[in-house]
């Protein structure tokens, strides 16, 4: 780590407060709050692209916030990771707050609800941007709890009894995840003496506290991330919120959890890492693409079935524990595992919003989201079908697309490492979404059914089809330009995901 950039350090301090000042201007403006977004979004553009041009000119940074270091203060890290998820996030949250701008926000401009979702989304925002950027266990533990209570609003935005029992339910696994993380802290503090990720870096040793301070936050951390078998939350949760809600829930709030995940292990606590622990977590992501794959062949509505895929997509980020390792020079595969599920979580979340944003515009349009109501929708709404059809190229895994390459670096690092079995899994899960995605693009490019009800909605304008069909093209266009986030991701990365967890 270099001393504090100071372009860095404004940018990263920024890029949390620059939102939550936006979710204060959206309680301000009210009816007006959806133009809170015309200033929030350019701006968090540039903070953006000066925390990436900080950190590739001068390399990851540590900012000790109020010049107080770590373990008085707490302090904030500007890598590459972060930075790719903070890019990440500006590019959803623009997306999702530009398209229900002119829907959601309009259609709810008389009630409180209009406001109270850009407010909501601003406070996600920079909630998700204080995890990335946090390296401190209990800071993450704070912003964790902030992005959990935004998102437990947003899915009980429309107030209907069904989103109702979805955000309860929602309500009931984050809240036992957060005890379960907190109390794994706090034993963790008991021995370490510090929550800072790189001092408790250096003080972790091998003990039954340490062991069960792990555990406790490993558990937590996978209810946040509805891996499986703590995914029952995320479908009603997901495809109940209104569609910018259930683009951001989806793209965004899994991730949060996973970095998290990551950081405890990779940077914080390698030293205690047991052979099991890979297998394990592994094991569970196995289980989940499968598991996930099967119930969204199964949906008959089209969100529904975007939100099981999710549930099969977040599987893929936990083939990283086992599969990381090795030492660069000799294994290339090491790294080349920690890349890939990373791209792939930036991926997944570029398709998923994507999908998740055409299906609220289809649901406007029609009425409903049956899929078995979709037919000839591609000549109705041309660039709706086509982003859905880009990202289903994404979540498929088909070249050329971001999806492609994050999991041919994750095959690659199965095969070359011996580890066959994950590399057969995932060839499993990229059948069984092809078989799930196929059917709904055929519909898509179907004969329009004769018998079918008239639309319910206004078509969408051309701006509001191609905020979607952005995001998706954005997804396929990361696997022609992957060597950028590759490299960029490689900035900072942790010895752990490079020499691997024994």
């Amino acid at each position: 780590m270099t001393e504090p950039l100071d372009t860095a350090a404004l940018a990263a301090a920024l890029a949390v407060a620059l939102p939550l000042a936006g979710a204060l201007a959206a309680l301000v403006l009210g009816r007006r709050a959806g133009d809170v977004i015309v200033v929030t979004g350019p701006a968090m553009a540039l903070v953006a692209a000066a925390l990436i041009a900080g950190i590739v000119e001068t390399g990851p940074a540590r900012i000790a916030v109020g010049g107080f270091a770590p373990p008085l203060g707490i302090a904030l890290v500007a890598d590459g990771l972060a930075a790719t998820f903070v890019a990440t996030t500006l590019a959803v949250m623009a997306a999702a707050l530009a398209i229900a701008r002119g829907g959601l926000v309009a259609r709810l401009r008389e009630t409180r609800r209009g406001y109270a979702f850009v407010a909501l989304a601003h406070l996600a925002w920079g909630a998700l941007n204080a995890v990335f950027l946090s390296g401190d266990l209990f800071n993450l533990y704070v912003a964790l709890e902030l992005l959990g209570l935004a998102a437990i609003a947003l899915v009980a935005l429309e107030g209907k009894p069904e989103t109702l029992a979805a955000a309860i339910r929602y309500a009931w696994f984050a809240l036992t995840g957060s005890l379960l993380y907190l109390a794994g802290a706090i034993l963790l503090y008991s021995e370490a003496g510090t929550l800072d990720i790189a001092l408790t870096a250096t003080r972790a040793t091998e003990s039954a506290t340490m062991l069960v301070a792990g555990a406790l936050m490993t558990a937590g951390l996978c209810a946040k991330t509805a891996l499986f078998p703590l995914h029952a939350w995320l479908p009603p949760a997901h495809a109940g919120a209104p569609a910018p809600a259930s683009a951001i829930l989806s793209a965004l709030v899994p991730k949060a959890s996973f970095v998290v995940l990551a950081r405890l292990w990779l940077e914080a606590l390698p030293a205690i890492a047991t052979p099991a622990l890979g297998p394990l977590l592994g094991g569970l992501g196995a289980a989940a693409i499968l598991y996930g794959s099967v119930l969204a062949l199964r949906q008959e509505r089209l969100k529904l079935l975007v939100a099981y895929s999710t549930i099969a997509q977040i599987g893929y980020l936990f083939l990283l524990f086992p599969l990381a390792g090795g030492a660069l020079g000799t294994q290339p595969w090491a790294a080349g595992a920690w890349s890939g599920a990373m791209l792939h979580g930036v991926s997944h979340a570029l398709a998923k919003a994507a999908m998740f944003l055409a299906a609220g515009l289809v649901l406007a349009r029609l009425g409903h989201d049956r899929i078995a109501g979709l037919s000839g929708l591609a000549r109705a709404m041309p660039m709706t079908a086509f982003a859905l059809g880009l990202a289903a190229v994404t979540l498929m895994g088909l070249p050329p697309s971001g999806g492609f390459i994050a999991k041919y670096l994750l095959l690659v690092a199965a095969f070359a490492s011996g580890q066959g079995a994950w590399a057969l899994v995932m060839l499993g899960g990229g059948l069984l979404a092809a078989l799930y995605l196929f059917p709904v693009l055929g519909r898509l490019l179907a004969k329009e059914d004769p018998e079918k009800t008239e639309p319910a909605g206004p078509p969408p304008s051309a701006a509001r089809e191609a905020i979607p069909l952005l995001l998706a093209a954005l997804a396929v266009a990361l696997g022609f330009a992957s060597v950028w986030p590759t490299a960029l991701l490689a900035i900072g990365r942790p010895g752990a995901a490079v020499e691997g967890l024994e």
